[in-house]
């Protein structure tokens, strides 16, 4: 997706403005502790500490504090701090409280498709492109269909950390006795270039391992059938805009040819009707499947039972390429008079830990600098170079402030599509079940 967020006026106060302002003001009544027992900048310090908030716990928080230690020779006299916060709206509800009063972190990590909900309001101030080139970082740097997705009003507003695509994941031995391995051991993807052949490769993973061919976890999911449906609608070719206001821009029989062939994954012949995450998960790990249809987050899980497991970006099924994605990025709360020195050092920081990112993609993660991905060191990581084209093709969440990771949005889309399949709703009123939500979640107004 490559659009941006609709141009919104910034000056004065906006209803979200007023809103979290309160909101902020409010937990300062409740004590100090409210905010500034999570890192808040009020804090004191010699000025050399720089604030990070961001959402990585468990293996991928020990990661980013190896990126901070790698960092350091590039950012002397200056200590990053973290503050780990809860996922999802705990999260992005802190994170707003505390833009709105000035009373931020000084940088924090947030889903590139939260962004629209973020910089048109006035909660995040933009990038010092200027101030990032003297320390060795370009827009030119990045994916453009990543970057493409950091500006607003014509400024930069987030800095991407990585690109977290939709992939399949498989095993190597039931692939390869099912013949869909090239002569490099990778995944042949063109046997899976249209819905027959991927349906097809499906059925001959699953004779190659007596079991079942291809996972997918979405029963109760608030996010799968979403990531699933938008990446295959974008390779479709088809519309998908949403003007404030309504009604949505998109093409339903593109949506019901896209649900009739998810609901044809999981008819029992491929996979499983009802997996919800978790089973799907289990049954990759537990190779009662040879492939599943995942986040490259879940790499650790599956690489700690199969240590050879394969990966590869998500077939192009419909003629044009195009992965479902989100980005994590780095972002700036609003400061009414940020300190230049100590927004140089944020920079600073920021710019090192971009080129620590060869750890960030040991997880999986592909980095978002793609000098990082150029070295031989990327290369010889397998399964996660063998997918890093993926992040030229991604398409992120819709550019509207209700939508994006964790949201409301996802959850109601998700809802629509799981009923389609479970077999309770055929495609076509699936198609327009879900552009009814979708004009419904455009007449609301925009609190910006």
């Amino acid at each position: 997706m490559t659009g941006t967020p609709a141009q919104v006026g910034r000056h004065g106060p906006t209803r979200r403005r007023v809103l979290t302002t309160a909101l902020a003001a409010g937990a300062t009544a409740l004590g100090a502790g409210a905010l500034t027992g999570c890192g808040s900048a009020l804090a004191a310090d010699d000025g050399s500490t720089v604030r990070l908030w961001d959402l990585f716990s468990g293996a991928d928080g020990g990661l980013l504090n190896d990126m901070v230690a790698k960092a350091g020779p590039d950012m002397p006299g200056t200590r990053v701090e973290r503050t780990v916060l809860e996922w999802g709206t705990p999260y992005y509800t802190k994170l707003a409280m505390a833009s709105a009063g000035g009373r931020g972190p000084d940088v924090a990590v947030s889903h590139m498709s939260r962004l629209a909900g973020y910089a048109p309001t006035g909660l995040l101030d933009p990038w010092d492109l200027s101030v990032l080139a003297e320390y060795g970082i370009a827009p030119d740097d990045f994916a453009d269909a990543v970057w493409s997705r950091t500006r607003f009003d014509g400024k930069t507003y987030a800095i991407p950390l990585d690109t977290h695509p939709f992939i399949v994941f498989y095993h190597p031995e039931p692939a390869k006795k099912a013949g869909l391995l090239t002569a490099d051991g990778t995944l042949d993807t063109d046997a899976f270039s249209s819905p027959d052949r991927f349906l097809a490769a499906g059925k001959e993973l699953a004779k190659a391992s007596g079991k079942q061919g291809i996972a997918f976890g979405y029963v109760t999911d608030t996010a799968q059938c979403w990531r699933l449906f938008y990446g295959l609608y974008h390779q479709t070719g088809g519309r998908f805009e949403l003007p404030e206001g309504g009604p949505a821009e998109v093409d339903v029989d593109r949506m019901a040819t896209v649900i009739a062939f998810m609901a044809k994954i999981v008819d029992g012949t491929v996979n499983p009707r009802s997996l919800d995450y978790a089973s799907a998960i289990a049954s990759f790990v537990n190779n009662q499947t040879a492939m599943i249809l995942s986040g490259e987050w879940e790499l650790g899980t599956f690489r700690s039972t199969d240590k050879n497991v394969g990966a590869a970006p998500f077939p192009t099924v419909f003629g044009t390429p195009a992965v479902y994605a989100d980005s994590h990025s780095f972002v700036l709360p609003r400061r009414d008079h940020p300190d230049e020195e100590h927004r140089h050092r944020t920079h600073r920081a920021v710019a090192a830990l971009l080129k620590a990112g060869q750890i960030w993609a040991t997880a999986g993660h592909i980095p978002a600098y793609t000098p990082v991905t150029e070295t031989a060191e990327y290369a010889a990581l397998k399964p996660q170079s063998h997918y890093a084209q993926a992040a030229d093709h991604v398409v992120l969440d819709p550019a509207a402030w209700f939508a994006g990771a964790g949201s409301d949005f996802q959850n109601a889309m998700s809802q629509v599509l799981q009923q389609a399949l479970l077999g309770d709703m055929t495609p076509d009123r699936a198609a327009r079940a879900m552009v009814r939500r979708l004009d419904t979640f455009l007449s609301k107004p925009s609190p910006a």
